[in-house]
C-alpha cells in the first residue's frame, strides 16, 4: 500500500500530465475536497473528477512543483508552487489567455492508500488579479 507521501507524489504527477482520470483514481468514492479560497466543498470522487476535467480545460498548460512534502501518520502536507495560462471556462471566461503563478499548501488525509479528505489554501485575490477575473 502506498504511503501518504507516495499518494500525493502520484497526485502531483497526474496534475502535471493533465490526467483527470489518474488524479481522481487516487480519491475514495466519498472523498471531500475543500479549497478554502472557494469555500464550497466538492463531495465525492465524481465531483472531484469533474472539477479536475474543468480545471485542465481552463488551464491546459498547468504545472505544479512540490516545494515541500511532509508526512505525519496518515496525513500528507504539500507546499506547492505552480501556474499556467488561464483560457477560461463556462463560469469564468472574461479574460482568457492570461498567465498566472501561485503558491499554496494542501493537507491530505490518506486512508488505505487513497485520499479521503483534502483541504487547500491559496490566494484567490492574487489569482483573480493575474487572470483578470472580477473580484467579488
Amino acid at each position: 500500500m502506498r504511503t501518504p507521501k507516495q499518494v500525493i507524489s502520484a497526485f502531483v504527477d497526474a496534475l502535471n500530465t493533465h490526467d483527470a482520470d489518474a488524479a481522481a483514481a487516487l480519491y475514495h468514492e466519498d472523498a471531500v475536497n475543500i479549497q478554502m479560497a472557494i469555500g464550497t466543498p466538492l463531495e465525492g470522487k465524481s465531483a472531484i473528477h469533474a472539477d479536475l476535467i474543468n480545471f485542465f480545460r481552463s488551464t491546459p498548460d498547468t504545472y505544479t512543483h512540490i516545494e515541500n512534502l511532509f508526512e505525519d501518520g496518515d496525513w500528507a502536507i504539500l507546499e506547492w508552487s505552480g501556474g499556467g495560462t488561464f483560457i477560461g471556462n463556462e463560469a469564468e471566461s472574461s479574460a482568457p489567455g492570461r498567465k498566472y503563478t501561485l503558491r499554496g499548501c494542501g493537507f491530505f488525509h490518506v486512508v488505505d492508500g487513497k485520499i479521503r479528505f483534502q483541504r487547500g489554501y491559496w490566494d484567490k485575490l492574487t489569482w483573480f488579479k493575474q487572470v483578470g477575473l472580477p473580484i467579488d
